[in-house]
């Protein structure tokens, strides 16, 4: 059985539609609120993302460090990983050398670097410091302190072993 629609009857629904084109008070504070939520859930995730680049350079200066001493170990030469530090325009010297025996290298993004070296003296670095490890397992040593603002971190590079170790100090995670 089929049911006849007129075309009156498909007028009057027409005029009802044009009268709801609107949106309702609960709508707009509806979408209001998913907005509210999603802001409390992202904000404090954008203050984070500073400490979490932070971080991600201390990795990557971490690993390239033990990339350098297994490729000095594995290929029987000496390899290094070259630091650069940020000008401050804000720039990274284009016009850098690279040393025979580098096998990487490293920019700073913000971050100041300061070496220590293995009689304990300090040294801020203003354009370039190379870290070199050796076929036997030795390295050039010292402890690279890495730090933006508050955040601090520190690379020690044991002249002997060659190895790598980090420490965070005053880092948020």
């Amino acid at each position: 059985m089929m049911t006849r629609i007129s075309a009156s009857s498909n007028r009057s629904i027409n005029k009802k539609s044009s009268f709801s084109a609107g949106f309702t008070l609960l709508e707009i504070l509806l979408v209001l609120a998913i907005i509210g939520m999603a802001s409390v859930l992202i904000v404090p995730n954008i203050g984070n993302l500073e400490s979490r680049t932070f971080s991600t350079q201390i990795r990557q200066a971490s690993n390239l460090l033990n990339y350098a001493r297994r490729t000095a170990v594995v290929e029987g030469q000496p390899a290094s990983i070259e630091f650069y530090a940020e000008r401050e325009d804000g720039l990274v010297d284009s016009d850098r050398v690279s040393s025979r025996v580098a096998v990487g290298s490293w920019e700073s993004t913000g971050a100041e670097i300061i070496f220590i070296d293995s009689t304990e003296r300090e040294t801020l670095v203003e354009s370039k410091i190379e870290i070199t490890f050796f076929p036997e397992g030795g390295s050039t040593g010292g402890k690279l302190m890495l730090a933006l603002d508050e955040r601090r971190a520190t690379i020690e590079i044991n002249p002997f072993t060659g190895r790598v170790s980090q420490e965070r100090e005053n880092e948020e995670e």
